[in-house]
């Protein structure tokens, strides 16, 4: 006999345990599966776990806001759960997002008025003060250390910061989605590792369960796929699931540097998160005194599309794709040194390179399915993780309003954010939406 849960995760990651949590404290009887061994050893392990609240969306920057309330909180949240491995750690940095060109920081400014996020305007004059290491020229266009162009020297000054003083960063991002996960277990869910999920299972467009790859049968009237880089492989194994999608998902290499702060400045303690339109990177503090540095993806950036299970195969082994590349290294750094330009930087590439779960518009997709029971918490990577806890809770809500008979599609539930009160559209993130121009197309949604 098979054995039967009320909901399936199909991921045990940053996304997927928050909403296990969520329904386990509404009386769900849960099951998370995930082919690794613990809960965040996916792409969440190498999340750059930043919290920042700069979206070009005003939902995306409520969502974020409230976010931040979670991480503030995060025992309480956990419902003080104890953890063997012990709790991760916000960092409340403060965000800095510097004026430039290659941010519409004035929309960013609008909807934080909008919401009510708290920030402060910041001229070049405070944030050199703040951050005496910087260079705050304006080097836009953004250009690679081959553009023959790119070393030149510049006379104009960017106008100045919008400082966020809640924005930081989560120390273990891995860690975080196991502290989920044992407060999860407190309400009875069940994790399954090293287990892959190979067939959805249906009748009648009614979602019945999953097989997994050794063809054991786990039956139950909900399945969530939040199997990040691997979501849109997940969605074909459902019948009509994928091409009843308007926005699909895909998954993309993305290369995150580590670099030793300059020599004799403690930028761990006191660096803070920065998004930097004027040299396409974001930036935080590390372990080690290092700054992590990311891509904003920008046009002259290329972006390489791939299979996850190829790129996962053999992970570790020489020459495999997770290897960082040395153009990349070198135009990230380089164009980090623009801004930090008493940066050390080694002549060995270190960083990480995993998969983001990107969706058409950069936007994420939370939603029901064109099946019956089967829904979906994917297209998150690169700028969801702040967002977890507080998708968590929406998508619990939405698949319980959904199981007992609510029409989503046609009429979109309505999310009560938590914390700051606000109410969102949840119809804004589905499936068969149009693509949304007003994305950034990028890393910061």
């Amino acid at each position: 006999m098979n054995k039967k849960y009320d909901a399936i995760f199909i991921g045990a990651g940053v996304i997927g345990s928050p909403i296990a949590y969520e329904l386990a404290k509404m009386g769900y009887k849960t099951l998370n599966i995930d082919k690794l061994a613990d809960a965040g050893e996916g792409s969440t392990v190498a999340s750059c776990a930043i919290v920042r609240a700069h979206y070009s969306t005003e939902d995306g920057v409520a969502m974020a806001y409230d976010g931040f309330k979670y991480w503030l909180d995060w025992e309480n949240y956990l419902g003080r759960v104890k953890d063997e491995k012990g709790l991760a750690r916000y960092m409340n940095t403060g965000s800095i997002l510097l004026k430039s060109q290659g941010h519409d920081w004035r929309k960013v400014q609008k909807n934080y008025d909008a919401v009510g996020v708290a920030y402060e305007e910041w001229s070049i004059e405070k944030v050199k003060e703040m951050v005496p290491i910087y260079d705050l020229h304006e080097f836009w266009p953004v250009k690679r250390p081959e553009d023959p162009d790119f070393f030149n020297e510049s006379a104009k000054m960017l106008e100045g910061a919008i400082f966020c003083p809640e924005g930081g960063y989560v120390n273990d991002p891995a860690l975080s989605a196991h502290n989920i996960m044992r407060a999860a277990e407190a309400h009875g869910s069940e994790f399954l590792f090293n287990a892959e999920v190979v067939d959805i299972r249906s009748q009648d467009n009614q979602v019945l369960g999953v097989t997994l790859k050794d063809g054991t049968q786990i039956d139950a009237p909900v399945v969530v796929n939040a199997a990040g880089p691997h979501s849109y492989k997940i969605n074909q194994m459902a019948e009509g699931v994928y091409e009843g999608c308007n926005i699909k998902t895909k998954a993309l290499r993305h290369e995150v540097m580590h670099v030793p702060s300059p020599e004799g400045y403690d930028y761990l303690k006191n660096g803070y998160h920065t998004s930097d339109g004027d040299i396409a990177c974001y930036y935080r503090p590390e372990v080690g005194n290092m700054f992590l540095i990311g891509s904003e993806d920008p046009e002259c950036d290329p972006q390489e599309w791939v299979d996850p299970d190829e790129f996962y195969a053999g992970q570790g082994e020489p020459g495999r794709n997770n290897e960082l590349s040395e153009a990349q290294w070198k135009a990230q750094t380089y164009r980090c040194a623009q801004r930090v330009p008493t940066m050390q930087i080694p002549n060995q590439p270190r960083g990480t390179c995993d998969l983001y779960d990107c969706s058409d518009d950069w936007i994420p997709i939370y939603d029901k399915s064109d099946m019956n029971g089967f829904y979906m918490a994917i297209g998150t990577s690169g700028n969801q993780y702040k967002n977890a806890p507080v998708v968590g809770a929406m998508m619990a809500e939405l698949i319980d309003a959904c199981e007992k008979g609510h029409d989503h599609d046609k009429e979109p539930c309505q999310f009560k954010l938590r914390y700051i009160g606000r109410e969102i559209n949840v119809g804004f993130f589905s499936r068969k939406r149009e693509i949304n121009y007003n994305s950034s197309f990028s890393v910061n949604g």
